[in-house]
């Protein structure tokens, strides 16, 4: 067993009282940011003077009790203490080069509320929140410890949402015996060692069209007309749409591969620098870095090893056979055939396997030569079981050595 923090996010359904009630705090909350940040800013320009969130609480506590201010007595007080303590840590992110300096709230954006009292319901399976009562769930909460924090938000499509992180504990897979290098790509999301393919999803591409039409009516309609409120919730929701279906596809591929491969292999690519080329709107749909951050979590909670190889290796024109590199490789050329051995590659799965080997010689730490040499062609397994030994004699073992490295 492993113990991890999770998160989870659960769909709520507030009745009409509850979503008035919400639509008050979350004006409460964006009122005291915006205020907040704006004598923050203020004092630090004109005086020189750093001030800090626990100043601002003591401020607040009076504008409770001042004239025209009352309404800020209605909202619970632990979520204008938490709407304070985000913008310490906004600000900590400023300073520390995290992040850029935070910014006013705008009322049409999506917000967010943080509850410290979850309830006694919990144990009942309900969700009971201070001042708003039992909400009803989307979905069964799961068997674990009542959390000390819960978010409720709304996104900007008018879905609500309760979100909470508790500790957990879980089972670890068993051992496959398998291991994979994964190439992704455009044309297919993910490219496999084994020489499988898996398409893109490419749902953005798909709604392309709609999105287009969506967007060209909510830019005729007048603005604060209700017309245009009503056309901005139904271009938010097909954007909730495409993401959730690409959600769905991205869930299914990384499941499987830390279900099926005890190794995985992939590269560290620069989503950041490819987003701003040619094909941007494309890489942003596939989703290279979502990719990444569900192997790199799913593996650790599950025992098994991810491996990022460097960005600079040349996976796609590197001979997989015979280790021969050539000069230079276009884009458009799918397949080529190495002039050394005369071996006919395929681009990307040809690459997967570049990816795997090179995982697995920085998995064994021996960066001095390469394993698939001195295996002399041998199968990835009698690769990883030379990693596995040579783990051994270093003393540094991972799960994968605890048991015997026989592959079927």
């Amino acid at each position: 067993m492993k113990c991890f923090r999770r998160s989870y996010r659960i769909r709520i359904y507030p009745n009409g009282a509850q979503r008035r009630l919400l639509d008050r705090w979350f004006g409460a909350s964006r009122w005291l940011w915006n205020t907040a940040l704006e004598i923050r800013s203020e004092a630090y320009r004109e005086c020189a003077l750093t001030l800090t969130g626990n100043d601002v609480s003591r401020w607040l506590t009076q504008w409770k009790r001042t004239s025209g201010h009352e309404w800020l007595a209605e909202v619970p007080a632990t979520c204008l203490t938490q709407c304070l303590r985000d913008q310490d840590a906004a600000f900590r992110n400023f300073f520390d080069r995290r992040a850029r300096y935070p910014r006013f709230k705008r009322k049409s954006a999506a917000s967010s509320l943080r509850f410290q009292d979850v309830g006694a319901a919990w144990v009942r399976g309900h969700v009971s929140l201070p001042k708003l009562g039992v909400l009803k769930l989307a979905e069964s909460l799961p068997e674990v410890e009542r959390p000390d924090l819960m978010t409720l938000s709304r996104d900007a499509a008018g879905r609500y949402h309760v979100s909470f992180c508790v500790q957990v504990e879980s089972s670890l897979l068993p051992i496959m015996h398998r291991v994979v290098g994964v190439d992704l790509g455009l044309r297919d999301l993910a490219t496999l060692s084994t020489g499988e393919k898996i398409p893109s999803p490419k749902r953005y591409h798909a709604r392309l069209r709609y999105l287009r039409q969506q967007q060209r009516c909510l830019a005729r309609r007048q603005k604060g007309s209700r017309r245009r409120e009503k056309q901005r919730v139904r271009l938010a929701r097909a954007h909730a749409q495409v993401r959730q279906e690409r959600q769905a596809a991205l869930h299914a591929l990384t499941t499987r591969l830390v279900r099926e491969f005890d190794l995985i292999c992939i590269e560290d690519l620069n989503v950041k620098g490819l987003a701003r080329g040619r094909h941007a709107r494309a890489i942003q749909d596939a989703a290279f870095s979502e990719v990444r951050r569900q192997l790199a979590y799913k593996s650790d909670w599950y025992g098994k090893i991810l491996v990022e190889v460097d960005r600079w290796y040349p996976s796609s024109k590197t001979c997989s056979a015979c280790q021969h590199t050539l000069d230079e490789l276009r884009l458009d050329e799918r397949q080529w055939k190495c002039p050394k051995c005369g071996t006919l590659h395929d681009r990307d799965v040809n690459a997967a396997r570049n990816l795997l080997a090179e995982g697995l010689r920085q998995l064994a730490g021996r960066d001095d030569r390469d394993l698939r040499v001195d295996a002399g062609g041998a199968c990835p397994e009698k690769i990883l079981e030379q990693v596995l030994a040579e783990e051994t004699r270093s003393g540094q073992r991972n799960r994968a050595c605890m048991e015997q490295a026989r592959f079927r």
